[in-house]
């Protein structure tokens, strides 16, 4: 097994120091989501830029630089389900990211952000598609060092591109946040116990709303009626994400999208950090030590929850980990040459 801390030398993380009074993962992961702790979302410069995709498509572009400095590096960044630039992950790492003179960019998948699309098109955890065409418009936009850092979906998606299109684009290295790796454990876990009463619920209350809106544009996509009666994120994804995406059903989408199963062949440096008690993502699916390629460095801390690293006494903050991956990419991508 791959040891559990991160602090050994050819690493040098830790985030595995939850608060005493956040014993739990699913205390980590809601304190996290609903508090924010240490974060002002009116300190982020935000602009707002409308992209073309390459189908005919569009997408929300949110970015901030840091005031009075030189950029020194541009941090991708790709969101979780559901996710926006209001994000507390977001919010945290776009703060930190213009403290330390780095641009940050935020690409919204298709139908967040605000807005709807104008295709039937929405967006999936394989998308590396996607993923490239954005990267390859970020580097446009601002050449120079480029590091991408993914969260939860946005993390299996942004692993993916670096097993199928990573060496296509210059990015110096890469970190995959609390990602669901392994998509049919992660979604059979989200529908037993707390898990299913407590967050399926949130994340279908905004996908719902907008897989209607869609419909009434292409009625014939999908099944609405199938959409509007789930109850669970395997019932939505078979109705909606795998028909929509070119998926045969739910399991071919869950199987085919994972990233667990291409870890050895990802050359492009990354950082895979998965929490043992993140509620979202069972620890027996997660990946060892002698199932990535050598370039890939997993972090496995005991806590965290799902992107829930609050660290200090209370009501502690959520900065230290945005630091000390940025420390990590910058690290890796000045020794890294391909």
């Amino acid at each position: 097994m791959f040891p559990t801390s991160c602090t050994e030398p050819s690493t040098r993380l830790d985030l595995g120091r939850a608060p005493w009074w956040l014993p739990t993962g699913h205390l980590q992961t809601v304190y996290a989501s609903l508090a924010g702790p240490g974060l002002n979302p009116e300190a982020t410069p935000w602009v707002r830029e409308r992209w073309s995709s390459p189908d005919g498509d569009w997408v929300w572009v949110d970015h901030c630089s840091p005031a009075g400095q030189a950029v020194t590096a541009t941090l991708t960044l790709f969101h979780g389900l559901e996710g926006n630039r209001d994000s507390h992950y977001v919010q945290a790492f776009a703060q930190v990211a213009n403290a330390r003179g780095w641009r940050l960019v935020l690409p919204h998948f298709r139908g967040c952000g605000g807005g709807l699309n104008d295709q039937p098109r929405a967006y999936h955890s394989g998308d590396h598609e996607e993923l490239n065409w954005m990267l390859a418009g970020i580097h446009q936009r601002w050449p120079g060092r480029l590091f991408a850092v993914g969260i939860s979906l946005g993390g299996n998606a942004l692993l993916r591109w670096a097993q199928e299109q990573g060496t296509q684009q210059p990015v110096q290295a890469i970190a995959s946040l609390c990602a669901p790796l392994d998509l049919v454990a992660s979604g059979l876990g989200l529908e037993q116990g707390l898990n299913r009463w407590l967050y399926t619920p949130r994340f279908l209350r905004t996908m719902k709303p907008k897989a209607r809106s869609l419909h009434a544009r292409f009625p014939g996509a999908f099944d609405v009626t199938r959409t509007d009666g789930a109850t669970t994120l395997r019932e939505f994804d078979d109705a909606f994400t795998a028909p929509l995406h070119g998926f045969d059903g739910v399991m071919d989408y869950w199987t085919r999208a994972s990233a667990k199963p291409h870890l050895h062949r990802m050359t492009l440096p990354a950082l895979v950090v998965n929490p043992l008690n993140d509620p979202f993502v069972p620890a027996h699916s997660l990946p060892t030590a002698q199932t990535v390629h050598p370039n890939t460095v997993l972090c496995q801390p005991q806590t965290g929850g799902h992107l829930g690293f609050v660290q200090g006494a209370f009501p502690g903050h959520l900065k230290a980990w945005p630091e000390q991956v940025m420390n990590w990419l910058a690290r890796t991508g000045a020794t890294h040459h391909g």
